[in-house]
């Protein structure tokens, strides 16, 4: 499928040849699917029927450290990931992020883009999965199937990828995915303890309008979409959080831990995280860079002592949903400020 999507994938001019060409992409990758699944099973199958066993989750090494995959059955080896904005279901009881609801794709988010891992019975654990972290939530959003069972670690839903279509593919890999309601991110799970799998972070920095339409500001922004190959190696716009004051000065609680964002603001609000130390790209000082460990026990990168965060409002994919852009500038929510970071020495 990545081969298939960058062949066709060519530079062409303009915003509507750009929307028109991006959705053609989808629709062709989404009929490619279909036909391969009819002929061979594919991890880009798209969920149509409730399961008839046990889903079992197993183990997998990749670029990102070792991965939860498919452990069994017609999709063994194929990637699973988590959703930052699914969160909100067992924060607030609010819908899951990856559902039913209509997108500008067409296709409902939780069997056909990102098809829900489910299960007939409890999963099992394979070869390096905590067989505590596995469990189980109830959904009745999924299109054509009533009351289904899908397999949860460390109580986050976890599914596949329909870009993906043969086992280690990880186009899904630290997506940040407008489609979703509200935009999140997709990442791969680690085994040890269920949190995102995100492999190396890098900063580099980035010049985008304010709001669309204002002048443009050159940020610090973080390296997202790894392998998606409809939107690779894209950068979004990082933020700091203060409680009021000038940026460096905030809350020393926050810039010691990243406590004050957490729960549903880090839903809005997701924390830059690396599994490794983080590497400065171009225009930035890689002494300027460094982590904090979180209350999660996941690692946030920091920008000159600061945790640093990306909007889920500046969530897009160029000819789909949205355009380059930062939107949280001067944000004031009930947590703090958030801001822009200027690429200081």
């Amino acid at each position: 499928m990545t081969t298939l999507l960058r062949r066709l994938g060519t530079p062409v001019a303009g915003r509507a040849t750009a929307a028109a060409l991006t959705l053609g992409l989808v629709a062709v990758a989404l009929q490619f699917s279909s036909s391969a699944s009819a002929q061979s099973s594919s991890c880009a199958d798209p969920v149509a029927s409730a399961p008839t066993g046990p889903a079992t989750v197993s183990t997998a090494s990749t670029p990102f450290g070792k991965v939860l995959v498919v452990g069994s059955g017609a999709y063994s080896g194929c990637s699973l990931y988590l959703l930052t904005s699914d969160r909100l279901h067992a924060l607030s009881g609010a819908p899951f992020a990856c559902s039913d609801n209509a997108n500008v794709i067409g296709k409902p988010c939780d069997t056909v883009l990102w098809p829900a891992l489910l299960t007939e019975g409890a999963p099992i654990a394979g070869p390096g999965v905590n067989p505590a972290l596995l469990g189980t939530v109830t959904r009745t959003d999924l299109p054509g199937l009533s009351s289904v069972r899908q397999v949860t670690y460390a109580g986050q839903p976890l599914y596949r990828f329909f870009l993906d279509e043969t086992p280690g593919e990880t186009e899904g890999a630290n997506l940040v995915d407008p489609v979703t309601s509200p935009a999140g991110i997709w990442y791969l799970v680690e085994p040890r303890r269920g949190r995102p799998a995100t492999g190396q972070a890098q900063l580099q920095v980035e010049s985008a309008p304010v709001g669309g339409t204002g002048p443009a500001q050159t940020v610090v922004a973080a390296l997202m979409n790894n392998d998606f190959s409809l939107f690779p190696h894209a950068t979004f716009p990082a933020y700091t959080l203060t409680t009021g004051h000038e940026w460096g000065v905030g809350d020393s609680h926050e810039m010691e831990d990243g406590g004050v964002c957490q729960e549903q603001c880090a839903v809005y609000w997701p924390p830059v995280l690396t599994s490794e130390p983080p590497i400065a790209g171009p225009g930035l000082d890689q002494d300027a860079l460094g982590t904090i460990m979180r209350p999660d026990g996941t690692r946030q990168v920091t920008y000159h002592d600061r945790p640093l965060y990306l909007f889920s409002n500046d969530a897009h994919i160029p000819g789909l949903i949205g355009t380059q852009t930062i939107n949280g500038v001067d944000a004031s929510t009930p947590w703090g400020v958030f801001n822009t970071i200027p690429p200081l020495p």
